[in-house]
């Protein structure tokens, strides 16, 4: 069972094996739309791993908490949303004032992680795991660092093909489609590092 792996092993599944961009392709669209500088992407990156790892944390309180003593399971996808909304909120309220030029850089793709699937994947697989609040951190931890290390890696290979001789007819979204599918096939390759 999921439940009974020390953490080093659910990281590393979370982290490489399982990764939520490329091998789960969940939350493509930010995947996709942030990834074409390396300073946006580190930003976006940073901002995911603080919001999953905090809203999935708060999540799997609440559940085990509130909602599972008073028989209130069906309320997770709403409880789990307003939570991170709320996150976000206080998120971009700290980046607007700590930080103005990631608050310009990040654009409409701060408050955009509110919708961002891949933090409310988080909060559900942590509970449908069945881990416990240190698995589920663990965990959390794991994905929010593939996502960021995904879109890092990604930046930095759309930045390189950009001054590449690239046919014209494979400029712009479609040379970033097959980049994306190289890198999936890529962490593919991680599958066979250990049995789940």
């Amino acid at each position: 069972m999921l439940n009974q792996l020390n953490p080093g092993l659910i990281f590393l599944s979370a982290f490489l094996v399982n990764n939520i961009l490329l091998i789960k392709f969940i939350a493509l669209c930010s995947f996709f739309g942030l990834s074409s500088s390396l300073s946006a992407s580190l930003g976006m990156g940073l901002a995911v791993v603080f919001v999953m790892v905090m809203s999935s944390s708060v999540s799997w309180a609440v559940y085990h908490f509130l909602l599972v003593p008073l028989h209130l399971e069906y309320l997770r996808t709403a409880t789990f949303i307003l939570t991170i909304a709320s996150l976000v909120q206080f998120e971009e309220i700290i980046i607007r004032k700590k930080a103005p030029t990631l608050y310009r850089a990040l654009g409409i793709y701060l408050p955009l992680i509110t919708t961002n699937c891949a933090i409310l994947a988080a909060a559900f697989l942590g509970i449908d795991y069945q881990f416990n609040f240190l698995q589920n951190v663990v965990y959390s931890v794991g994905v929010s660092g593939g996502y960021c290390l995904a879109i890092l890696l990604f930046a930095g290979l759309r930045e390189r093909v950009s001054s590449a001789p690239v046919p014209s007819s494979f400029q712009g979204v479609p040379i970033a489609f097959i980049t994306a599918s190289l890198m999936s096939l890529a962490f593919l390759g991680f599958k066979g590092l250990f049995k789940l």
